[in-house]
């Protein structure tokens, strides 16, 4: 299973006041990735201000040092978007990890 987190806070970023919140964001990458590549993506939401555990600690901190623009999708360690993020880019990365799509039979079983 691969990990997705979705950096973010209830308000959203003042650079991105047109964009779906964190919160939404998390949610319809969850429900887009779930179609896609069945129970073998898990999102999670992680708020910034309320960072769970050392990891998420240190990555709120960074959101802050390097004034991402938030959500932060984060895969692996790795930045893959950031304010308003395209699920195709999302899924390439998934996909070079070797995560594979689910047929159409398997997503409807």
């Amino acid at each position: 299973m691969i990990k997705v987190y979705v950096y973010g806070a209830e308000q959203v970023c003042p650079s991105c006041v047109s964009f779906p919140s964190s919160k939404e964001t998390a949610s319809w990458l969850t429900h887009a990735l779930d179609r896609k590549y069945g129970k073998e993506v898990d999102v999670q939401y992680v708020d910034i201000h309320a960072p769970i555990g050392k990891e998420q600690e240190l990555f709120a901190k960074r959101v802050f040092e390097e004034d991402l623009w938030y959500p932060v999708v984060v895969i692996q360690d790795e930045v893959i978007a950031e304010g308003n993020p395209k699920l195709k880019i999302i899924c390439e990365r998934l996909e070079k990890l070797g995560l594979g799509k689910v047929s159409d039979h398997e997503a409807t079983n």
